[in-house]
């Protein structure tokens, strides 16, 4: 891939980034999910400062980001036919690959296990920061561990404030959910985390399907039961009861604000967020709406339960781990 054109303002901040990344610094940048933390993958000391300024639990492993596919072989061994085959169909793109690991990816990357997470973005400010860096910069979300994914600069300015060395300001992330995560360190790929590279898609692609079981699996990002949770309380609402809900709790004297997919009902005391209806544009605006709403002296965050449908997968899985446990 050709290196794209940018203004010479854009042009800067690149070369900056990448300045702040060979020294050993952290940078915040924009892929297509969400804005990642990233630091050299090589660089041990500038890995372990990712997980101090996450607060991010020791042993918890990172995703790997390339500039392109030919890295592959790097970073990863045995690498199936199969994974060959996702990586063509989905890179680059909001796929990461679980793989055996080579000698060169240290244990604070992998959280000390025998596999590495990998995946080439999409975005072209991400590809571009990668292919002039020339390495695998190791990134998880730019946010405090558990908390909501930042899908703007200004989400990671709020959350991390000063403690990234430079922030890349791509814009808003247009996808908005975290990658989809496939296991390919074994005979049969499976899904590890939900993204918007749903099921059908992979088995499209996979001649041999995708595999269930209850055997034991690699650690992922994002698999905690707690994450991606706003400050205040998340409780998630069956559609046929949030307009009731939310207008008892406002009468316990709670401030509320809802999300919910229908419109607001006459004369409701909560403060209501109308979201989309469809799946992509639903996650697209789901963490954005959440920091929209965080931090605004709400008591309760009543989201309305979405669908029990196949593209609500991804959707689904980060409002289950975010809702409160009560």
């Amino acid at each position: 891939m050709a290196d794209i054109p940018f203004p010479a303002s854009v042009e800067k901040n690149i070369e900056q980034a990448l300045r702040v990344l060979r020294r050993g610094g952290l940078v915040a940048f924009p892929t297509e999910t969400v804005y990642g933390l990233g630091a050299d993958a090589l660089n041990r000391k500038a890995v372990a400062r990712i997980f101090t300024v996450k607060q991010r639990p020791p042993g918890h492993p990172l995703i790997v980001h390339l500039g392109n596919t030919d890295d592959l072989a790097l970073w990863a061994r045995d690498i199936p036919d199969y994974a060959l085959a996702l990586a063509r169909q989905f890179w680059p793109g909001p796929l990461t690959l679980i793989l055996k690991r080579t000698r060169q990816v240290p244990d604070e990357v992998t959280g000390g296990q025998d596999t590495v997470g990998l995946r080439v973005p999409g975005h072209p400010l991400a590809r571009t920061l990668l292919q002039r860096f020339a390495g695998g910069i190791a990134a998880p979300s730019a946010n405090r561990f558990g908390r909501i994914s930042p899908t703007r600069a200004e989400h990671v300015r709020a959350g991390l404030g000063g403690e990234v060395d430079f922030i890349l300001d791509g814009g808003a992330c247009e996808l908005g959910l975290e990658s989809t995560i496939v296991d390919c360190s074994r005979p049969k790929p499976r899904i590890l985390r939900p993204g918007s590279i749903g099921r059908e898609a992979l088995e499209n692609v996979l001649a041999g399907g995708l595999g269930n079981g209850a055997e034991e699996l690699p650690r992922v990002p994002g698999s905690h039961d707690s994450h991606y949770a706003p400050s205040i309380p998340l409780i998630l609402v069956p559609r046929t009861e949030i307009t009731a809900r939310a207008r008892a709790y406002c009468a316990q004297g709670k401030r509320v604000a809802v999300l919910a997919r229908q419109k607001a009902p006459a004369e409701m005391p909560a403060q209501w967020k109308t979201m989309p209806v469809n799946a992509e544009d639903y996650g697209h605006r789901l963490y954005a709406s959440l920091h929209a709403l965080d931090g605004k002296n709400y008591d309760l965050l009543l989201v309305e339960e979405p669908p029990q449908l196949s593209e609500w997968e991804a959707v689904s899985d980060r409002l289950r781990r975010a809702a409160c446990k009560i």
